[in-house]
């Protein structure tokens, strides 16, 4: 079992990254070729993993799914890498999450946004408050994203009720918010850059005192995600601007062409690199040939991984 303080202490340094999640010809999820994934995946160095997460179309994954899907991870993982499980929707299906999580081995949840309808910083956080005190000893890192963003109020005085609420991890990009939250609450959380294709923000965060984030593009260019990282780290800047020129803004401008690609575009990587994953779900829409096509041709620029 990891600690939440241990698992604060893992996340608050390294790459981190969310596998996308294996689906057969039909939808239907392949643990088999999930847990070779993991296994190609481990060695690369990434500090931890996120379990049907966003990038692993958390949101389209049935209950039984989800169980199954935690459990491969956690089996094919275990002492090579720690795994984190991705939780949301309404609150109490969100607990029913990380509650099957934590029965299933995972070190951690990252807790994403409840559904659909918008909510007050009171509401917010009695939703964050409920699903840190269902878990018994597991750390909980909180997704500030979409409709469910917290201030540096609100997670002030979660850090007071919830000791297991170890982690921060914004999406949102709202840089006068994030100096507030990293300068009012210091090293309480461990602090995690989350927003789409990471990699193009990294130096502006790690600037803000936020140096760890995720990273989607693991999924197919890992050895290329830990040049990158590294390079960050070691504020190399010849290396940072050659792969932002070369592969991660002609990246974005495909990315960009329609809502849900930031996951179909992973998708489609894993299968040009030979790991294919299958088929996003609906409402995802996969790229269509050409968009494959000048993908390929980026990662062709890149080299072998």
């Amino acid at each position: 079992m990891t600690t939440p303080q241990e698992l604060k202490a893992i996340v608050s340094e390294g790459l981190l990254s969310f596998p996308i999640t294996d689906f057969d010809s039909n939808g239907d999820f392949r643990p088999d070729t999930y847990a070779a994934r993991l296994e190609w995946l481990a060695p690369y160095g990434a500090t931890a993993l996120f379990a049907a997460g966003g990038t692993g179309e958390f949101f389209s994954l049935t209950k039984s799914e989800y169980s199954n899907v935690i459990r491969t991870a956690t089996e094919t993982c275990k002492g090579k890498v720690p795994i984190l499980a991705g939780a949301g929707g309404p609150t109490r299906v969100a607990i029913e999450y990380a509650q099957e999580a934590e029965r299933n081995g995972a070190q951690g949840v990252l807790l994403m946004p409840h559904y659909l309808t918008e909510a007050s910083q009171e509401g917010i956080a009695a939703h964050v408050e409920q699903v840190c005190k269902a878990v018994k000893n597991m750390g909980v890192i909180v997704y500030n994203r979409a409709n469910s963003k917290l201030n540096a109020d609100s997670l002030e005085r979660l850090a007071d009720k919830c000791p297991n609420l170890i982690g921060f991890k914004d999406g949102v990009g709202d840089i006068e918010s994030m100096v507030t939250i990293r300068r009012r609450m210091g090293d309480r959380f461990s602090y995690l850059g989350g927003l789409p294709t990471a990699e193009v923000y990294a130096a502006a965060y790690k600037a803000l005192g936020v140096p760890v984030y995720s990273s989607a593009v693991f999924n197919f260019i890992p050895k290329t995600a830990m040049e990158f990282y590294r390079a960050i780290a070691a504020n190399d800047h010849v290396t940072t601007d050659r792969l932002l020129d070369e592969f991660f803004l002609p990246y974005l401008q495909i990315r960009n062409r329609r809502q849900g690609y930031a996951v179909s575009i992973v998708k489609a990587g894993a299968k040009l690199v030979g790991h294919d994953a299958g088929p996003v779900r609906a409402p995802l829409t996969d790229l269509n040939e050409e968009e494959t096509a000048q993908l390929g041709a980026l990662i062709k620029k890149l080299g072998a991984q």
